[in-house]
C-alpha cells in the first residue's frame, strides 16, 4: 500500500494491478447437436474444447478463431459469447477468465487437420460422457455452454457454477428493507 496522498503516474498504478490469465474456446457439436468437438493435448491427461490462452492484447473471439485455426486448420466463423467463467487462482497459477464461444457445427472429422505438437486426437463426445471426459470445471462451462446457445442467453460462472444473479455485495434483506 503506498503513503496516503502519494500519488503514482498512469503507468506505474497500472503496472501495480493484480494480472489474470484468460482463455478463449468454441464449442463446436455434430449437427444433431447430441455430441461435442473435444481435442486431447499431448501435455494433459484430459480431454479439452478446442481454443486456448489469450495472447496479450488479444480480444477473446480473435483468440477463438486463432486456435482453432492453429489446432483443427478449420476458419469458423466464432459465433456469440455462450459462457464466461471466473476460475479461482490456485496454488499454482492466477485466476483465470475463460471465455467460451459458440463455434457452429462441423459435420465430417475428416475436415480437420489436427496440430501434432500440441494435440494427439480429436473427436466428439456424446452429451452424456462429458463428465468423463473433462475436467470438472471443463464439463460444468460447456454443458452451460449448450444451454445458453438452446436458450439465445450467456452464461456466468464463478469456478464452473452457474451465476443466476450476480450479488451487489448487499444483503437482500437490507435491499428489501431499503426499498421497503
Amino acid at each position: 500500500m503506498w503513503p496516503v496522498g502519494e500519488r503514482l503516474e498512469p503507468a506505474q498504478w497500472y503496472a501495480s494491478l493484480p494480472s489474470f490469465l484468460a482463455s478463449a474456446s468454441a464449442l463446436i457439436t455434430n449437427p444433431a447437436g447430441s455430441a461435442v468437438l473435444a481435442v486431447k493435448p499431448n501435455y494433459r491427461a484430459w480431454w479439452n474444447v478446442p481454443g486456448g490462452i489469450m495472447e496479450a492484447g488479444e480480444p477473446p473471439h480473435v483468440c477463438c478463431a486463432r486456435e482453432i485455426a492453429e489446432e483443427l486448420g478449420l476458419q469458423v466463423t466464432v459465433g456469440r459469447l455462450l459462457v464466461l467463467d471466473w476460475v479461482e487462482p490456485n496454488p499454482v497459477r492466477k485466476a483465470w477468465f475463460g471465455y467460451l464461444f459458440d463455434g457452429g457445427v462441423v459435420a465430417d472429422l475428416s475436415l480437420i487437420a489436427l496440430q501434432s505438437e500440441e494435440l494427439d486426437a480429436v473427436e466428439f463426445v456424446d452429451r452424456s460422457q462429458l463428465r468423463e471426459r473433462f475436467t470438472a470445471n471443463t464439463a460444468d462451462r460447456v454443458e452451460a455452454g449448450l444451454q445458453a446457445r438452446a436458450s439465445g442467453g450467456v452464461a456466468y460462472l464463478h469456478n464452473g457454477l452457474v451465476i443466476e444473479q450476480a450479488s451487489t455485495g448487499v444483503a437482500r434483506d437490507r435491499l428489501s428493507a431499503r426499498d421497503g
